[in-house]
């Protein structure tokens, strides 16, 4: 049997081979999107992605016959530690052939590298926080990935399980036609009154005064989704660099803010499903890429509800109704009639509701898996 060699990234040829390597998996795979190659070069960059001014990572590359057979990071997230008070060290950017041997010689060298660290615990995938893609597809391998969510062949699972990996928390995405929710009065209904009973006001982000829309994104983000379970803040730096690269992409009818007597109470970020347009891209924005992003965008029929948040004061008080009708609504004028609200935990009870009462169905789930680190 083939040697398993595991090599460290250090090159930028070494870091195109890992980001490449995606490619050999995936190769027979009708529902995998390739990932822009530049996106993915920016992600791991030490230099230029701000996620690393509070955390630390290590890339791994495997072996045999001197072929990339897998990949695996390992990450330290200083920001995680602090706010969680544990420590919890996290894998991610996992890609593997079918052989269980492989991955367990990449979960090995990653959990060392965080027993080095001092951690107790492994968990993942994060690519490379919950901020970022985050969880390993459990349920809905019949169709593509929405913007920004992750994909995997579904025999990652028992890799994983098969290693000893335990389910930390499961994640869902919600199905939302527009069809369906514009034909309920019911939802309709539920809306007004939530509207009219707390003179909720939504209004669109202003494109021409973006800095200052951006500083109530922060405001938002880092106060509603606080409470939630394995949530890491966003530092001022990431949301930017975020705001950078969505800025050119997104659909400014579909980002929107809700005030209450003038008082921001509210956030939804909405953005097409570019999925769609990438899918034929192979990874490649230059030079035909950009021009596909530019002259298909009419093909993109789904969108993707990234972030819907209410600050705590005004949670339970139906206005995520609001938004969801808003959204749906105005999605539909530029001809997209389907969405996906992802992801939300599978026991935030609140926002689950919330998504099913907006007529959404459960049609994908992902899983956070982790792992004791033995001392």
């Amino acid at each position: 049997m083939p040697e398993i060699i595991i090599k460290t990234v250090q090159t930028k040829k070494d870091l195109l081979n890992f980001i490449k390597s995606a490619w050999k998996i995936y190769k027979d795979d009708p529902h995998w999107v390739p990932p822009l190659i530049y996106d993915k070069k920016k992600i791991l960059d030490r230099n230029k992605n701000p996620f690393f001014k509070h955390a630390e990572m290590e890339l791994f590359a495997a072996f045999k016959n001197g072929e990339i057979v897998g990949r695996i990071a390992a990450i330290k997230n200083d920001l995680h530690n602090k706010y969680h008070n544990d420590k919890v060290g996290f894998f991610g950017f996992f890609e593997c052939i079918n052989d269980q041997q492989t991955a367990n010689k990449l979960f090995d060298t990653a959990k060392d590298w965080l027993k080095k660290k001092g951690f107790d615990t492994m968990r993942g995938p994060a690519n490379p926080s919950s901020n970022d893609e985050y969880g390993m597809l459990l349920d809905g391998f019949d169709d593509e990935p929405r913007l920004l969510m992750p994909y995997n062949p579904k025999y990652y699972l028992d890799l994983c399980e098969n290693y000893g990996f335990n389910k930390a928390k499961d994640l869902y995405a919600y199905k939302i036609e527009a069809d369906k929710l514009l034909k309920s009065e019911k939802v309709k209904r539920v809306a007004e009154l939530a509207k009219k009973r707390y003179n909720l006001n939504i209004t669109e982000l202003n494109m021409k005064n973006f800095d200052k829309e951006l500083e109530k994104v922060k405001y938002v983000y880092n106060k509603a989704w606080a409470p939630n379970w394995g949530f890491i803040p966003m530092t001022e730096e990431e949301i930017e660099a975020m705001a950078k690269d969505l800025k050119p992409l997104v659909y400014p009818s579909l980002v929107l803010f809700g005030e209450i007597n003038n008082e921001l109470v509210g956030f939804a970020l909405v953005m097409p499903d570019y999925n769609q347009i990438f899918k034929n891209m192979n990874g490649e924005l230059f030079p035909f890429g950009f021009l596909k992003l530019l002259t298909q965008k009419k093909k993109m029929t789904w969108a993707r509800i990234i972030a819907l948040g209410i600050i705590p004061e005004y949670q339970k008080k139906g206005l995520d109704s609001v938004f969801y009708w808003e959204i749906v609504n105005r999605a539909a004028k530029h001809g997209i009639f389907q969405g996906e609200a992802s992801w939300i935990l599978e026991d935030n009870d609140m926002m689950n509701r919330g998504a099913a009462a907006m007529n959404g169905s459960i049609y994908k789930k992902y899983r956070i898996y982790e792992i004791s680190i033995e001392s």
